[in-house]
């Protein structure tokens, strides 16, 4: 039974968000008997409210609170005040996942000592390496239920548009082709239904095949009688006592009153746009430059994946909208090359996007109309496409600020999304254009359309890890250098981007930091 606590409890952990981090860490820290909760900004749904409509669900979930995206990034041109493509709902933007679910490769934990300094970027390795994590990913797998090894469930059946892509990728040489790991159900697990390749992954899954914690973590959490999940609740600043501790937060409530839960500890995972603003925004006396920012990277680092969409126009009918979303990856690229032209590595992702999303994405401006544009669209039925995934380089200036006068309806500034490619980007994204080019043109596509940036679904950085605390804001176990009760959760602590979509890595730091936070509150170390 769901617990309901009193705001004067200074006893309980209050978690700052539902996804992937928060409702993983809230489900982990009730099982051991400690209470929490969860605050999350946006509404609750059942799995009765999702629905097999693109633009429905986009508007029904969607963070669309006003942000503003500035810099040389595409993003900024074409969606100007929708910098990410994230959920604002409980369960956060695991509802909305594609469901791949790829561990890091090692060299990604150290990327400065594999790369040495690179002009331009903020390159620091990870305080953790994959020998450290490896266990936790294994952990993380069965939890959500990962096709592969740690489950036994078989990999995804490959649909038409991942079978055009895998032909054209033998062609021209590539050998690591296959559809998974992913954290959905190909037969039943863990009291859910296998995939019936419906197609809506994106949307949110009817059936519950895909792991969320909307309908896992969450409610198994409240049933441990050790959780409180309090949704239309909108953290507004974390406050802290004379000795630098936190000590709760204040959050609006519904109705817009603000409110205010007494903590022990804080967990914040909102994201890498609202982790680093509520830091920000909880500015005070003692910490001017806002909470756990005495090295001056709260909010900086901000980081996305090089990403791109490639789609081609194949010369029979594809019907790619019929199977798993995304359901098929080539990893062939996704190494240290440094060959290439930039370092790091990146996958190719099979991603099958809907009439509507692909006549939005084609083109986004208001100029998407006309001939040369139906022209494609007629051809919707013919086309194959990819989603090029890759490691974004973390610089300095790219950042999420506070806007200086517009304010959101609680009063607070604005978030300002800031990005710039750095020149690496720019070279792994043609070359990953180039090399999936050649994989639809070996069987004979008619044409290959680079679409513009979308929206970013993969935010991460604003917060690091790092071993020390003039490089970062929290230490390998997500807890603050400067607070030690307080802990981020979530995407933000991530120290470089790695060429992976990034929720397995999330869970199983997750998974992690309830334990330790756990063996702190028994040593009454928190």
């Amino acid at each position: 039974m769901a617990a309901k606590f009193s705001q004067d409890d200074s006893d309980v952990v209050v978690i700052i968000g539902s996804g992937a981090g928060g409702g993983t860490l809230a489900h982990a820290l009730a099982r051991q008997g400690i209470r929490t909760v969860v605050l999350e900004a946006g509404k609750r749904y059942e799995m009765s409210d999702i629905e097999n409509d693109e633009w429905a669900m986009f508007n029904k979930i969607s963070w669309l609170d006003k942000r503003i995206a500035t810099g040389g990034w595409d993003v900024a041109r074409n969606h100007p005040n929708l910098p990410a493509w994230i959920v604002k709902a409980v369960g956060g933007s695991s509802v909305h996942w594609a469901g791949v679910a790829l561990r890091f490769r090692d060299f990604e934990f150290r990327m400065r000592t594999e790369n040495g300094e690179i002009k331009g970027a903020n390159m620091l390795d990870w305080p953790i390496s994959y020998e450290e994590l490896e266990p936790w990913y294994v952990k993380a797998e069965k939890h959500m239920g990962v096709t592969g090894p740690s489950t036994g469930m078989p990999y995804h059946q490959w649909h038409n548009s991942f079978k055009v892509l895998a032909a054209g990728a033998q062609r021209i040489g590539y050998k690591e082709i296959q559809s998974g790991p992913m954290a959905i159900n190909t037969q039943p697990y863990d009291s859910r239904p296998g995939c019936m390749q419906i197609g809506f992954c994106m949307q949110g899954c009817r059936i519950g095949a895909k792991w969320s914690t909307l309908y896992t973590d969450i409610p198994r959490a409240e049933a441990t009688g050790n959780c409180e999940v309090r949704p239309q609740s909108m953290a507004l600043r974390i406050e802290h006592d004379a000795r630098g501790r936190v000590t709760g937060v204040v959050y609006a409530d519904a109705q817009g009153r603000q409110q205010r839960q007494k903590a022990r500890v804080v967990c914040v995972a909102g994201n890498s746009i609202e982790s680093p603003r509520l830091l920000l925004n909880s500015e005070s006396s003692m910490f001017k430059d806002g909470l756990a920012n005495s090295s001056g990277q709260v909010g900086r680092n901000y980081m996305c994946h090089t990403t791109a969409g490639i789609y081609a126009v194949l010369p029979k009918p594809v019907h790619m909208y019929r199977g798993t979303t995304c359901a098929g990856i080539i990893s062939d690229e996704s190494y240290n090359n440094t060959s290439r032209g930039f370092v790091g590595g990146y996958r190719l992702e099979i991603l099958s996007l809907g009439l509507p999303f692909m006549s939005a994405f084609l083109d986004p401006t208001p100029q998407g109309w006309g001939r040369a544009f139906t022209a494609k669209m007629e051809r919707y039925d013919h086309m194959s496409g990819v989603w090029l995934c890759g490691e974004d380089l973390p610089m300095e200036s790219n950042r999420i600020t506070l806007h200086g006068t517009e304010k959101d309806q609680y009063g607070l500034p604005i978030p300002v999304v800031h990005k710039d490619d750095h020149p690496f980007d720019n070279a792994m994204r043609d070359h990953g254009v180039e090399q999936t080019r050649k994989c639809y043109e070996a069987v004979g596509a008619t044409e290959v359309i680079r679409l513009p940036s979308y929206p970013a679904s993969h935010n991460m950085g604003t917060n690091r890890m790092s071993a020390k605390a003039a490089d970062g804001v929290v230490n390998k176990w997500g807890q603050s250098h400067d607070i030690p009760n307080l802990f981020v959760s979530d995407g933000s602590q991530f120290t470089t981007s790695g060429g992976q979509n990034p929720t397995l890595t999330i869970v199983a730091l997750a998974l992690r930091q309830a334990e330790h936070i756990g063996s702190l509150i028994k040593q009454r170390a928190l």
